[in-house]
């Protein structure tokens, strides 16, 4: 089992925070994919935003955040949006 802080985007406090809400390790946040852990840390930190969603699917996709296609930061943006209704 790889430790989150070994992908792309996860360093110590997105790894506490994960595993907080019991993904432990890189294997746990590939299986569950960006947007439901990003469901399971928004329930458990009201205040984690769209920003930590492009983290986590920087670091299933191992993409740099910042490099995330147009599309897809549309995507995301699209279901954090849908999570405030």
């Amino acid at each position: 089992m790889a430790h989150l802080t070994s992908m792309m985007n996860i360093g110590k406090e997105m790894e506490k925070k994960l595993n907080s809400v019991g993904i432990d390790c890189a294997e746990d946040l590939i299986e569950i994919g960006s947007k439901q852990a990003f469901v399971k840390l928004k329930e458990a930190y009201p205040q984690v935003c769209l920003v930590h969603l492009y983290t986590l699917e920087g670091a299933v996709t191992n993409t740099e955040f910042n490099n995330l296609s147009k599309e897809k930061k549309k995507e995301l943006k699209e279901f954090s949006d849908s999570l405030k209704k």
